[in-house]
């Protein structure tokens, strides 16, 4: 009929509504009780042991357990840091052995962790723990540790696993290209919306970590580097120990690549990524992606604010 009104249909009415929904409107993920500590690699074992101090301080009156699954060499890399962790005082602690699918399902294997506090995971290669451990009892185990207020650690190879996707392969020495930059896989999901990468500023991995994140920029990029760990505890915040620096790689506001555009052999480019740089003491801001002041200088400047 001529002159009148049409009114909005229900998909307009839903299109209007959606555009006022705040960018917080996503609900925040369900913290656990637990600690990882996430480190480099090659941390320190003649010196002062500050990060194998900080995982044994959490043992407490339970267990350690020390997962060899990376390496070819367990029995070795096992006596190694079982003679560290008792020279720093702990008291149990025990070898989770694991060489194959069948080792990580059985019963020994939970049992070996029953009463455990703090499970820390040797270097070597992340693909033999993820393609081992995934959704095996051992790995579900793992996740409860967490809820329930203990600490996960990870050295090398057993801090890419920490992140939900992982990196597994790339070339730190040359800068990435399109089609062949980096190599991912799932992790074991303890430390979610990243991706770690260790032996960071000594094997030249920047390049390789951008790359990473480009693929993905809702991820952080936390690039580690040797002798030196971060300490997560929640979904909140990171703090960094250790003698090196930790890498914060923040693609958000990401506003090129040509990942999908580029021919096979062309060097990748991506503009306005943002980089924070970390030393000892201070923290990062999960929620917010901002770095933060050492606890001490944080309050000293609300002090005289």
């Amino acid at each position: 009929m001529a002159g009148k009104k049409v009114g909005k249909t229900p998909a307009k009415k839903a299109a209007k509504r959606s555009l006022k929904i705040p960018v917080k409107a996503v609900a925040k993920k369900v913290a656990p009780k637990g600690t990882l500590i996430i480190i480099g690699g090659k941390e320190d074992k003649e010196g002062d042991k500050k990060i194998l101090q900080e995982v044994a301080r959490r043992v407490a009156s339970g267990k350690l357990v020390v997962a060899t699954v990376a390496t070819d060499v367990p029995d070795e890399v096992w006596q190694e840091y079982r003679k560290l962790f008792s020279d720093l005082g702990v008291r149990n602690v025990k070898h989770l052995d694991i060489r194959s699918r069948a080792d990580a399902l059985s019963d020994e294997s939970i049992r070996c962790l029953q009463g455990a506090s703090v499970l820390f995971f040797t270097g070597g290669d992340q693909l033999k723990i993820t393609s081992q451990l995934g959704d095996s009892m051992v790995y579900r185990w793992t996740h409860q540790l967490l809820e329930s207020g203990g600490t996960v650690a990870g050295t090398s190879a057993g801090a890419s696993v920490m992140s939900t996707t992982m990196l597994v392969a790339g070339d730190g020495e040359k800068s990435p290209n399109v089609d062949s930059a980096v190599h991912m896989a799932p992790g074991l999901g303890f430390f979610p919306d990243a991706v770690v990468d260790q032996h960071f500023a000594e094997r030249g991995r920047i390049g390789r970590l951008i790359a990473a994140i480009t693929q993905n920029p809702r991820q952080l990029g936390v690039g580690i580097d040797e002798d030196t760990a971060i300490i997560v505890q929640g979904n909140d915040f990171f703090q960094v120990i250790g003698h090196g620096s930790v890498y914060v790689l923040d693609a958000a506001g990401t506003t090129y690549s040509n990942l999908v555009e580029g021919e096979m052999d062309t060097m990748l480019s991506t503009f306005d990524i943002k980089l924070h740089l970390l030393s000892e003491g201070y923290r990062y801001d999960l929620q917010n992606r901002r770095p933060c002041l050492p606890e001490e200088q944080e309050k000293n400047k609300k002090k005289t604010a």
